[in-house]
């Protein structure tokens, strides 16, 4: 990451921790079991973003069938991983700071959508193998890639939130800067 965009992170991360309050020693610490379930995700996020797209660019080359059937296979696996990984996410919720929960809260809706596409992809191949390049299946696959990208972002930037809010908490300590309550 370059040094702009980190100072502009930060400088979000910043204005949100004090309009919000979360700097607060009242407030709910982070949790460590969720930032790690979180980073986790990210990963998962990560990996099944890159199998949709690779899908998706099949649409531009002749491939068979059972290259999108093996495709779509993986991304189910993948979906189906990361589904286990909102539900661990879930039970740790209630040890989970604000943030935490609000993101734990967005990632499922996401993953609900991602896995309609999947299974309507998925029902194509199985319905209709031979009529890969019709443009309602290159929707289905672009929308797949799409709602992976977006989930693999999100994802990264309550990641990042949760680094930069840690690394704000302990540069407010070291330098001792009073915290607006």
């Amino acid at each position: 990451m370059n040094k702009r965009k980190l100072i502009t992170r930060m400088t979000v991360v910043a204005g949100l921790l004090m309009a919000s309050g979360i700097t607060n020693a009242a407030e709910v610490p982070d949790s460590e079991q969720v930032s790690k379930l979180l980073s986790e995700a990210k990963t998962m996020a990560f990996q099944l973003k890159e199998d949709a797209e690779t899908m998706e660019s099949y649409t531009r080359s002749n491939t068979t069938w059972e290259s999108h059937a093996g495709a779509i296979a993986q991304i189910k696996e993948r979906v189906n991983a990361l589904g286990r990984q909102v539900t661990k996410l879930k039970d740790a919720k209630a040890n989970a700071s604000p943030w935490q929960k609000t993101a734990i809260d967005r990632i499922n809706p996401c993953l609900d959508e991602l896995s309609a596409y999947t299974e309507a992809v998925i029902e194509r191949i199985n319905k209709q193998p031979k009529l890969l390049a019709t443009a309602e299946y290159k929707d289905y696959l672009e929308a797949n890639a799409d709602y992976a990208g977006d989930l693999a972002a999100m994802i990264d930037d309550f990641v990042d939130y949760g680094r930069m809010k840690k690394r704000l908490e302990r540069l407010t300590s070291k330098l001792e800067v009073p915290v607006a309550k």
